[in-house]
């Protein structure tokens, strides 16, 4: 009879002790926190069916509005290179003269052809005029007018093949002696004194001075976005420096490029102080919102700065039914500009972040901004 009771006893007890278990943990439950919303990171949302605004991003580099490759179009010896690389020059300066001997020996042999062939013009003038005024006199025959006449125009044909074979001398001349086509600064050098300089063979590189422009590539699925006077952020890591610019040119030949197309971003002139020919800028190009949606079929597209990195893997962040952030691994096919495909993860109207105003992790609070 005691060990009946016992046992009542010790099932008693546990069922009491299960009783306060079970309260603690409806407690426990009821006192869970909800998400902190004023602790909320702030985000912005997209589904791939929608609008996205976005800008091209591009590399480039910083080179000069004006390049020109000085050489010259005869040949022979280089006697005198006055600059080096670094100089600043003039327009009009002399940078540097080829032999011009033989150039002068022809010159002195044309100046005695021309005085010859002037003495042979004065003579033959002097018979024209003898022989017009004894033809009015009816003491010459219209025959020996003729042949007068026609002597004295061959004379005067000669002496002006003379002077244009030095008018080519004095030419050719002129390309032995090079000289700046506008002010710049030589920036390469690709002879010396002394070397021999061929026709069409560059001697020196000079870049325009203080007028600097951008050149970037853009792939051929963006090309089509950018228009001439579209507005251009163009931001130079090595300076810190940020310049509002311009495309000014749209190269519409991808062929000698490697598939890209050129633009030129103009630089303003009250920001072209400090750069350098060379330094490499990225450029962001404004363009309209454009609809991310379907690039072929019914693929699902995002912007690339939505995705997430982790080793290997990559994923993007969506929003869970209490509002937090949670990681969706993804599976990314092909690259479209600024935009990319995911082959799998992520369905066609499903929300995911676009961009947040904070560090996300998974499980973190976020509000959805406006």
């Amino acid at each position: 009879m005691s060990m009946i009771v016992s046992t009542k006893k010790t099932l008693q007890l546990f069922a009491g002790i299960g009783l306060l278990f079970l309260a603690a943990c409806s407690s426990k439950d009821k006192k869970d926190p909800v998400a902190n919303t004023d602790a909320a990171i702030v985000v912005t949302v997209a589904t791939p069916s929608g609008n996205v605004q976005q800008g091209i991003n591009v590399s480039g580099q910083i080179e000069a509005s004006q390049t020109a490759n000085i050489s010259t179009r005869v040949m022979g010896y280089i006697t005198l290179l006055k600059v080096k690389v670094g100089d600043h020059v003039n327009k009009g300066q002399l940078l540097a003269t080829i032999s011009n001997q033989d150039m002068l020996a022809k010159r002195g042999q044309t100046d005695a052809m021309i005085a010859e062939a002037q003495a042979a013009v004065s003579s033959a003038q002097k018979d024209f005029d003898r022989f017009t005024a004894l033809y009015k006199q009816q003491s010459a025959t219209a025959k020996e007018l003729d042949n007068v006449t026609l002597q004295y125009n061959a004379a005067k044909a000669r002496m002006d093949g003379a002077k244009q074979m030095r008018n080519e001398i004095n030419a050719q001349l002129g390309y032995t002696s090079l000289t700046a086509p506008f002010s710049g600064i030589v920036i390469q050098k690709l002879a010396d004194a002394g070397s021999m300089a061929s026709p069409g063979m560059p001697i020196l590189t000079i870049e325009q001075s203080g007028s600097y422009q951008v050149s970037a590539a853009v792939p051929e699925n963006s090309i089509n976005q950018i228009k001439q006077g579209t507005e251009a952020i163009v931001t130079i890591k090595a300076l810190d420096k940020t310049i509002k610019g311009t495309v000014t040119q749209i190269n519409q030949s991808s062929q000698y490029t490697g598939g890209q197309y050129i633009i030129k971003v103009s630089i303003p002139d009250n920001e072209k102080k400090g750069l350098y020919a060379g330094m490499y800028a990225n450029v962001v190009i404004a363009v309209k919102p454009i609809i991310a949606v379907k690039a072929a079929g019914n693929s699902v597209i995002v912007p690339l700065s939505s995705i997430e990195h982790k080793d290997q893997l990559t994923g993007l962040y969506t929003i869970s039914s209490n509002n937090t952030a949670l990681l969706r691994w993804v599976r990314l096919g092909k690259t479209y500009g600024n935009n990319v495909e995911v082959l799998s993860g992520l369905e066609l109207n499903e929300r995911f972040v676009l961009k947040a105003e904070g560090k996300l992790y998974n499980g973190s609070p976020v509000r959805i901004g406006k």
